[in-house]
């Protein structure tokens, strides 16, 4: 049976009444007209447009499934897809703030707070144009173009999902990512809400290689391993850090990663890395320094 199937099945089978009450809410909010929005924001921008109005925690479902169950849903397949038509525009405006669209995806890395949504916007159009679907693997970002892939690891457990970024938020604190339903399920998250994440973008892959980096799902972080990172600028607004990360994605093949700080304020660390000893991340930050990206240090973490 195809993992297709497989998660068909377990729908119809166990939720059908959840999904059937789910279908027949109003599709949008009803003070959320597309006349209030910018001008500079796609007209599909968004289940998380009011989301300042809306719980901090989203519904889980009517019948939560059993963990037999949620083992069984397969994480997203990344492949190769177009950019989508919606949800692109850059830079766009959300509650005030302006946002930019990363013009691609690879080596993108960050570390932040993620938090998660489910009944209350099943079915409802994610900014992809997309039905939200609380029981697939997807996710929610502000930069990230849409559609891409990324491995999210929760840095509390070590648990790890792939999930298929298709929407855009959150807009409220400082978190980094909304995880669906599911994915906050199988990451261990639903009880407290949020967690700390790591994400990194994965590419279009073999089902046998996906396989093979999803051995490792349950195996706790090792917290004593030292790596060095090249840290080449630290913000307070993450679209600034975000900005620095697409111009240094022109310069360096390397993984660039965006890592939060949060006391005593928010920082935002843009770094390249990383590297297993020192002599190898002083090469890295020689070169940052000769291409005139700002005033690169070495980091170790």
């Amino acid at each position: 049976m195809t993992s297709k199937n497989l998660y068909s099945r377990i729908k119809s089978a166990v939720f059908v009444s959840a999904l059937l009450t789910a279908s027949m809410q109003m599709p949008l909010i009803a003070h959320a007209s597309t006349a209030s929005l910018d001008a500079s924001v796609d007209a599909i921008d968004t289940i998380t447009y009011f989301s300042q109005e809306l719980p901090i925690v989203d519904a889980a479902p009517d019948v939560p499934l059993t963990p037999e169950q949620l083992s069984q849903l397969p994480d997203a397949t990344p492949v190769d897809e177009p950019i989508s038509k919606y949800g692109n525009v850059s830079p766009y405006r959300v509650l005030g703030q302006k946002y930019t669209v990363l013009a691609k995806s690879k080596n993108f890395k960050q570390a932040g707070t993620a938090s998660w949504y489910g009944k209350q916007f099943h079915g409802r159009r994610t900014s992809s144009g997309e039905k939200f679907d609380m029981f697939q693997m997807t996710a929610a970002h502000r930069n990230l173009p849409i559609p891409c892939y990324a491995r999210v690891t929760n840095q509390e457990n070590g648990k790890s999902v792939i999930v298929k970024v298709n929407d855009r938020g959150p807009f409220h604190g400082n978190r980094v990512m909304d995880m669906s339903w599911a994915a906050a399920a199988k990451l261990d998250m639903l009880a407290k809400g949020t967690a700390k994440i790591s994400i990194e973008v994965v590419g279009g892959m073999g089902k046998t290689e996906i396989a093979k980096n999803s051995e490792s799902t349950s195996t706790p972080i090792k917290q004593d391993a030292v790596q060095f990172f090249v840290q080449v600028g630290a913000f307070g607004a993450i679209d600034n850090a975000v900005n620095l990360q697409n111009k240094l994605a022109g310069i360096v093949t390397m993984p660039i990663e965006i890592s939060e700080a949060t006391a005593p304020k928010p920082v935002h660390k843009v770094q390249v890395g990383p590297f297993n000893d020192v002599a190898s991340a002083e090469k890295a930050r020689s070169y940052l320094a000769q291409m005139s990206a700002g005033t690169p240090i070495i980091v170790k973490r």
